[in-house]
């Protein structure tokens, strides 16, 4: 037999053993080790015993044969992974940064199988007449536990075991007996933990509009002719874009072949799987950081056992282990959220599109106002642009009024409710309707301040101000940290100290003190919590148990309420004004999302901006709710700046505890990589420190590099990370990339 070496990545995140080990394979192993299995392998000096990935195999040993040191064993209970996934992992390393390990714990989302739930039956055996005689013998010989099991199997004679015991109280012991004389059996069948409780509800037949049949039969078309490509389903909210996704999904399933559909949020899990059971059933499952580490690797047992053809979740659900995928659906793709905030930081988007490539599948991105790089990308002809320009059933988009808070304060009004949204507000509790209230905040107060000096109450680890609680606690949002509630400014001696009180808390008791009839829900961070704290909020508002539901960004994106017939967007302007040149974009998506929550129903729906800022152009297309007209503002801008989509960028953040050292180490950084860019297409911007300079006690500096040419920065990339590895300076530092940031550091 011909030796076989492995070609091994040892489980050490550290970028100077990111490299591949040779190990030889014992005779006991030869047949059994694949690609992407999990091994233990002795490492270093010490043969310290070590995880690893299969990566590759060879015949050729690049060592001599008796220097290298043999694979210890395969890790059982544990899952291979498919050579494809192990090529995401390198693409992944190669264009998102990072190591080659973290990019494998990226693609490995079940790392182990969780303990195996089971259900027991016992069965009967005997004929119902052979039951009888041997219940009298029981009787007869006063056996009376056997005797009771023994009737109750003449009435049923398949029963759950746990109800027998307790339902009959009989012990395990006479279970066994009657096992051992033949009267009856133990069956063992290993079930599947469900994270979703749900009722399946018969499907009401749905005809698709004519774009929305249009949208379907161009994508089969394409993939009737192994045409597999990108494509960006453009519609407007309400447009029915979940209906062609079902559409198209369902095609691909008659293949043969499996769907992946990532939502941005877990508070999207709900609705969203309720309506795909409602057309594929049991065959569809969910993954999402919520599921304990038992219900996640159950969802992953039953793919492997070819019981799923619909994986649902958030951003980590892309990695799911179909053995022949079809199709990605990335839902409200422009959401910040499918940008990886851990490295290795991929989007989801790029991530899907390159998957698609090496599996032979299609990916379908869908929003109302999609993303400026799926856009510009459908100008450019790389992905095609599939449009739904009307809502489904030809119902209207809701009329968008915009109300100047700055009118407001000069007409007395100082509360967060403007007179016109308070009015719409009376008049839908009289008519019976629901409304949202969305809010782009958390907590019960902001910021304390001063109204003397203007001193703000800090945290004295972070960069950041302390946000004030109900409680009388002052916290950190960031690390933690916690201190009581300041009665006098500490700068000045000023008792006009105090929070700006414009939370979800404090808008929950404005609008129960306005309106005490109504019934109030709110949404956010603190109420969702537990485990299935989303699903109790939105299904008590769509049952009707709450006429307002109060949140933030979480309740527009995606929900469909049909007896929602107002929205009132607060303080619409603040994301306007951060430090992101996708601040314009964020604000729009937002807006006009927030518009498409109402009128989904029969009723009319109306939307009330209030904003600081009626006339910027976010604001007064979102309003319109003019996508294009946008656009068109929006990339002018980004093509006279340098920004993405026009241009790529790359932001490197390094961190560390001494703050000198930090400045040294960022200041040879840039540098070196002015030296290494020289005569490149190439900017480098800092190095400065971001919008939050210190958190927890760690300093943070970052060097942005703009280039017209992916290809030029992921080069850079890689030599920086050569320069880090070869100077000691940076041991006690920690660097990260990130390419074309969707949210700036």
């Amino acid at each position: 037999m011909i030796p076989m070496y492995a070609k091994v990545i040892v489980d050490i995140t550290h970028e100077k053993l990111d490299k591949v080990f040779e190990y030889s394979i014992p005779g006991e192993l030869a047949g059994v080790l694949k690609v992407g299995t999990e091994v233990v392998v002795p490492f270093g000096r010490g043969n310290r015993e070590t995880k690893g990935y299969i990566v590759g195999f060879s015949e050729i040993p690049e060592y001599p044969p008796e220097q290298i040191k043999p694979v210890l064993k395969a890790q059982e209970n544990k899952r291979a992974i498919e050579t494809k996934l192990i090529a995401l992992a390198a693409w992944m390393k190669e264009s998102c940064g990072g190591t080659m390990i973290q990019a494998l714990k990226t693609v490995l989302p079940i790392k182990k199988r969780g303990k195996l739930l089971e259900e027991r039956w016992v069965c009967f055996l005997l004929s119902e007449e052979e039951g009888r005689k041997k219940l009298a013998f029981y009787l007869e010989k006063n056996q009376k536990a056997r005797a009771r099991l023994l009737a109750g199997l003449l009435d049923q004679p398949k029963q759950e075991y746990g109800l027998i015991t307790r339902k009959l109280n009989i012990s395990p012991s006479v279970i066994r007996a009657l096992e051992e004389q033949g009267v009856l059996k133990v069956e063992t069948q290993q079930s599947f933990r469900n994270p979703m409780e749900y009722q399946m509800k018969e499907r009401e037949s749905v005809v698709l509009s004519g774009e929305q049949r249009a949208a379907v039969d161009r994508f089969a078309e394409d993939y009737g002719k192994k045409r597999y490509g990108v494509y960006l389903l453009y519609g407007v909210t309400g447009s029915g874009k979940t209906e062609v996704y079902m559409e198209m999904i369902r095609h691909v399933v008659e293949e043969r072949r499996q769907a992946i559909v990532l939502i941005p949020e877990i508070a999207l899990t709900y609705q969203t799987v309720l309506r795909f059971y409602g057309r594929f059933g049991g065959r569809v499952a969910i993954l999402n950081s919520r599921l304990s580490e038992a219900e996640r690797s159950d969802q992953i047992e039953r793919v492997e056992r070819g019981e799923v053809d619909v994986m649902i979740g958030p951003r980590s659900a892309l990695f799911t282990p179909f053995p022949n995928l079809g199709l990605i659906v990335i839902d409200e793709e422009h959401e910040a959220a499918y940008k990886s905030d851990q490295v290795p930081r991929y989007h989801a988007r790029e991530t899907a599109v390159m998957r698609g490539e090496l599996e032979g599948a299609s990916v379908v991105l869908g929003s109302a106002t999609p993303s400026m790089e799926a856009f510009y990308r459908c100008k450019t002809g790389e992905y095609t642009c599939l449009t739904l320009k009307n809502r489904a059933e030809d119902k209207a988009l809701a009329s968008v009024y915009t109300v100047d808070m700055r009118e407001e304060l000069k007409k007395g009004n100082r509360s967060i409710l403007s007179d016109r949204l308070s009015g719409m507000m009376a008049r839908r509790l009289e008519d019976g309707q629901q409304m949202m209230l969305f809010l782009n905040r958390r907590g019960y107060a902001g910021f304390v301040s001063c109204r003397s000096c203007g001193y703000v109450v800090k945290c004295p680890h972070c960069d950041v101000s302390l946000s004030s609680h109900r409680d009388g606690r002052l916290v950190c949002h960031y690390c933690g940290y916690e201190e009581p509630m300041v009665q006098i400014c500490p700068s000045c001696g000023s008792p006009y100290i105090g929070g700006f009180k414009a939370g979800t808390e404090a808008i929950e008791e404005l609008v129960k003190r306005r309106f005490p009839q109504a019934g109030v829900l709110r949404m956010d961070m603190d109420t969702t919590r537990t485990k299935h704290g989303h699903e109790k909020i939105l299904s008590a508002f769509a049952n009707g148990e709450a006429d307002i539901l109060i949140g933030t960004q979480m309740i527009v994106k995606g929900h469909d309420f049909p007896n929602v017939t107002l929205v009132g967007v607060l303080a619409a302007d603040m994301s306007l004004y951060t430090d992101d040149y996708r601040a314009a974009e964020k604000t729009f998506a937002l807006l006009t999302q927030a518009a498409g929550r109402a009128g989904r129903g029969g009723q009319k729906g109306e939307v009330v901006i209030q904003t600081y800022s009626p006339e910027h152009y976010s604001i007064a297309y979102a309003a319109r709710q003019d996508y294009e007209s946008f656009y068109a503002e929006e990339i002018r801008y980004r093509e006279l700046m340098g920004y993405p989509p026009c241009a790529q960028l790359l932001a490197v953040l390094v961190t560390g505890e001494e703050e000198e050292l930090l400045s040294t180490a960022v200041k040879y950084l840039k540098e070196f990589a002015k030296r290494a860019g020289k005569g490149r297409e190439l900017q480098i911007i800092g190095p400065a420190s971001p919008f939050v300079g210190k958190v927890n006690d760690v300093y943070r500096r970052v060097i942005y590099l703009k280039s017209g040419k992916y290809h030029i920065l992921t080069a850079m990339k890689n030599y920086m990370e050569q320069y880090i590895e070869m100077n000691k300076g940076f041991q006690t530092l920690r660097v990260q990339f990130d390419f074309n940031p969707v949210n700036i550091f």
